[in-house]
């Protein structure tokens, strides 16, 4: 596809109600490209053997990443923003709106995912007590605060933040951390936009078409 974006992940993933399939963070790419209209076409390396090409783009052999032209970036966070210059259904063009998104789409990073991420491993080893259910309940409280008066974290409309703060929430085992209605209305009205449905079925279908047969 000429002058396509390029968006890189695995090749396979495992399946089953606890793998990763639906939450691989190529996702976000997916579903800002489909918000956004923009063309992408999806690559692959492997996930079980990362060489040295994958090192090259990642240096932590993760993915996402990005390519556009003569720009390559990793960090989903960061390959968000790059596609949110390139559409207003992603990111007002206003200084105000502007800020705003980005403000939220750094809090979805810092405070609310940097939390979630290693309470989840903690949670991993089964302890009688987590020691940081405290720290995430306390900042989804306060997100619930600020959802219960508004739609829409920034601009008074969707934006990239929301794409990236539902992403984030969407997590069974956050979801399940507490009982905070805002939120729960939140993730439920932004994970039935179209483009989210678009970006989720074609991730699965992309890891579903390398399962080795039964």
């Amino acid at each position: 596809m000429a002058g396509a974006l390029t968006i890189w992940t695995y090749d396979w993933v495992p399946p089953g109600k606890s793998g990763p399939r639906g939450f691989v963070r190529d996702l976000r790419l997916r579903w800002a490209c489909e918000e956004a209209g923009l063309d992408y076409e999806v690559r692959a390396v492997p996930f079980r053997d990362r060489g040295p090409e994958h090192f090259a783009r990642q240096p932590f052999g993760q993915v996402p990443f990005l390519e556009d032209g003569e720009v390559t970036l990793f960090e989903s966070g960061a390959c968000l923003l790059h596609l949110a210059r390139k559409s207003e259904a992603l990111m007002p063009r206003d200084a105000v709106g502007e800020a705003e998104t980005l403000e939220w789409t750094i809090a979805a990073l810092n405070s609310i995912e940097m939390v979630t991420v290693p309470w989840w491993f903690v949670g991993l080893s089964d302890p009688a007590d987590n020691p940081l259910d405290g720290w995430v309940r306390k900042r989804l409280g306060h997100l619930d605060a600020v959802l219960a008066r508004r739609e829409w974290l920034a601009a008074g409309r969707f934006t990239v933040a929301d794409l990236l703060m539902a992403d984030v929430l969407r997590i069974p085992k956050v979801r399940a951390a507490g009982d905070f209605p805002s939120l729960r209305a939140y993730v439920d009205r932004t994970c039935a936009r179209r483009a989210f449905k678009r970006a989720y079925d074609g991730q699965m279908a992309h890891f579903a078409a390398h399962d080795e047969p039964a």
